[in-house]
């Protein structure tokens, strides 16, 4: 393997992937097959016209299916307090964790889908399920009601089709992908920051029920520009293939996506808790509101900044090193006892983090060819689902036993800290250097 600094991001890895198709035993149908999608590999366009349509297009997605999940800090405070109140920080957080998991628990499935061919007809159903769902959830009054529409149907909506959503993109970008993700996930952060806004902006004034409903409008609204913008380049398979496993056992990439299991374990947390622990020490309920779309600005800050760094760095190495300095942050924030002080630390939290939520993908994506990137990506993202799911339950109930939030960020802040470090092991068992080359 390549220990060298690469031209491209991908290219330290090319060998590796030479070297496991040379023990793969191919029928003459599959060679054929192999030659056509390395033909295509080797077109990415890395921009024209087309290509930043798609990225508008998945911008406009995440900005709707991570508005909703990174505007739960404000759903979670508002429930505590008005909605179910005589329910446990914990069971309230369990719909959070839900609605995040199933973000990416479909993955190994929807990622099949789509390297089948059937990206449309997941975007489709996404869309009807999705916006529904949005909607039913102002009638909901009953904590297995929100559970369900909430949790459950935005979840698995927003999962069936984000998959295929990070996937599209290593069909137009390859050199610049990294940067690719990076402004996507700018419209994850817009999401973030619109949302919370509006939802503290509007429940005063329409009530709960409207206020979900004109979310519900912009997310029909942002899945037709999806529709309209996005689609594929490289053509489907054409039928399901065995799974190879040989392909996802490689050290490098297991240790990687251990690592996205265990950073998602606790990235979220503070931003979870984010409303609740700066009432906790005295901030007004009107700012404290806010500090989410605080934390979701510096984020698309880090995200834009991470994914520019990503290009010229490596993806690995940029996550690895924001992470350690997002877990530091994350050990400061219950500890902050003022107003300006709790509002630097969420900020900096926002902007250290941000590279981490942005290029998640992105290692992965370059850690085999272009048409199989579903499979990968979808596996990882099934994996790192289970993290999403366990970490703000487990915060909810350290917060509930301790009656702060000193333990939980112990908690958060060292699972990213472990992250961070089996992110550098994953660079090592990948190229077998720490200190040089890229991916």
């Amino acid at each position: 393997m390549s220990t060298s600094i690469s031209a491209s991001p991908t290219d330290d890895l090319e060998l590796q992937k030479t070297s496991a198709e040379e023990h793969s035993p191919l029928t003459d149908e599959e060679k054929q097959q192999q030659k056509s999608n390395a033909a295509y590999d080797d077109t990415v366009p890395d921009g024209g016209r087309d290509a930043w349509l798609v990225i508008l297009g998945c911008s406009a997605l995440c900005f709707s299916l991570f508005g909703y999940i990174l505007t739960w800090g404000s759903f979670q405070a508002y429930y505590q307090t008005v909605v179910l109140p005589d329910r446990s920080p914990s069971d309230v957080a369990w719909i959070g964790s839900l609605q995040y998991s199933l973000t990416f628990l479909p993955g190994l499935i929807a990622g099949r889908v789509f390297d089948l061919g059937y990206f449309r007809s997941s975007l489709m159903f996404s869309t009807v399920l999705y916006t529904t769902a949005s909607f039913l959830i102002a009638e909901c009054k009953e904590y297995w009601q929100f559970m369900l529409c909430q949790g459950v149907a935005i979840g698995f909506a927003g999962g069936w089709i984000y998959i295929p959503c990070v996937a599209v993109v290593s069909h137009w970008f390859k050199v610049k992908r990294p940067m690719a993700y990076g402004i996507i996930s700018l419209g994850t952060s817009l999401g973030g920051i619109v949302f919370p806004i509006m939802f503290r902006a509007l429940i005063p004034q329409i009530g709960f029920k409207w206020t979900v409903r004109t979310f519900g409008f912009i997310n029909f609204f942002m899945f037709c520009v999806a529709i309209l913008t996005l689609k594929t380049r490289i053509p489907p398979k054409g039928r399901l293939d065995p799974i190879d496993f040989r392909t996802f056992v490689s050290p490098g990439y297991v240790t990687y996506v251990l690592a996205t299991f265990v950073g998602f374990l606790g990235i979220y947390t503070p931003m979870t808790f984010v409303t609740l622990s700066a009432e906790k020490i005295g901030i007004a309920n009107a700012l404290a509101f806010y500090m989410v779309a605080v934390f979701n600005a510096t984020s698309g800050v880090g995200r834009v900044l991470g994914g520019g760094l990503a290009v010229k760095y490596g993806p690995i190495n940029v996550m690895a090193i924001f992470t350690v300095f997002a877990a530091a942050f994350t050990y400061a924030w219950p500890y902050t006892t003022s107003q300006g002080a709790f509002i630097a630390v969420i900020s900096l939290y926002g902007l250290m983090c941000g590279p981490f939520v942005g290029l998640f993908p992105a290692p992965v994506a370059q850690m085999g060819a272009a048409h199989d990137t579903g499979l990968r990506t979808g596996l990882q993202m099934t994996i790192m689902a289970l993290g999403a799911l366990a970490g703000p339950p487990i915060a909810g109930a350290i917060v509930g036993s301790k009656g702060d939030f000193k333990g939980t960020g112990i908690f958060a802040a060292s699972t990213m800290l472990g992250a961070a470090v089996l992110m550098a092991l994953s660079k090592v068992l990948l190229l077998k250097t720490l200190f040089s080359g890229r991916v």
